[in-house]
């Protein structure tokens, strides 16, 4: 019978493409992992990798094999999902990856109702972009990841994953409280030739800024990239920067920024995303409960 420990390092070899990788990501050795995967082959009684120069390439045998494996794992995590749920306690640990905004906004007064109402739950929590984090997901590296979909730029979708609307919030032209140079700015076009910050080539906030000053009739002049929020909101109250922010960003904290809203006033949208297989985990489940009374609380923030 092929061993399990064996078969799924053969599919995180197809996920993540090098056998470094994969011991990284599994915490192994990369010659235990490659021992490990010789001797998978013996079990098969067919070659399953070949070298092609300092890599190596699954062969088409290899392929048939992870496609099961990914079947396998499934129905392992269900059999798991439902094992937990006949206990009478809630417990576990559930590993959330989960973009800035919301670390700072949701997760403090998520994880002391979690501590409060489910004290046998662990919660590990990492700061990940939301596409980065959705693969990361998929290949069980996190339970859960809080995710984050902009207007005409749609998070990826994969197959495996569910997707639970969280929360949504306005996104805004936010300004310095006294603009550059003293003229009035009262819409995104007022902008046109200010310094603006945003966060680097890539991230769906940029894509989004972009396209939005293009849409208003100017290419932003973009002198600051960060992806640390919170610098963005120091350089845009010190009157060095404009930005266009989601509301999630104010919670918990005052601004002297001023905030405009823009036309079609468009939001964007927070979700959850958990693998289909451990959705119905009691400690997953009770996660995602404290997650939405969370967001149900925080007020929108006031123009």
């Amino acid at each position: 019978m092929l061993d399990v420990r064996r078969l799924r390092l053969l599919r995180e070899l197809k996920i993540r493409g090098t056998l470094a990788e994969v011991a990284e990501a599994l915490q192994y050795s990369p010659s235990s992992v490659s021992q490990q995967l010789a001797l998978l082959e013996k079990e098969a009684g067919v070659q399953l990798l070949r070298k092609t120069g300092r890599r190596v390439q699954l062969t088409p045998q290899a392929e048939v094999l992870v496609a099961h494996t990914a079947q396998l794992l499934e129905t392992l995590e269900q059999a798991e999902a439902d094992l937990a749920a006949s206990l009478t306690t809630v417990t576990g640990t559930v590993r959330i990856a989960v973009f800035q905004s919301a670390a700072l906004a949701l997760m403090p007064d998520a994880l002391t109702r979690m501590t409060a109402r489910y004290p046998e739950v662990r919660i590990e929590m990492t700061q990940r972009e939301p596409e980065t984090a959705l693969h990361e997901t998929w290949a069980r590296d996190f339970d859960l990841v809080i995710a984050e979909h902009y207007p005409g730029h749609a998070a990826p979708r994969y197959a495996e994953l569910d997707r639970i609307r969280l929360t949504s919030d306005a996104i805004r032209l936010a300004v310095p409280p006294r603009a550059p140079g003293g003229a009035a700015i009262t819409s995104l076009p007022d902008t046109a030739g200010l310094a603006w910050v945003m966060e680097p080539r890539g991230a769906a906030s940029r894509h989004w800024a972009e396209q939005a000053c293009r849409s208003a009739g100017f290419e932003p002049d973009v002198r600051f990239e960060t992806a640390d929020l919170q610098a963005q909101i120091r350089l845009i109250e010190s009157g060095n920067a404009v930005a266009l922010m989601p509301d999630l960003v104010w919670t918990g904290r005052g601004t002297t920024s001023q905030l405009i809203t823009l036309p079609g006033d468009p939001h964007r949208t927070i979700f959850t995303s958990v693998r289909r297989s451990s959705a119905k985990r009691p400690a997953i489940l009770a996660t995602r409960e404290i997650l939405a009374e969370t967001a149900e609380s925080i007020p929108a923030a006031t123009p």
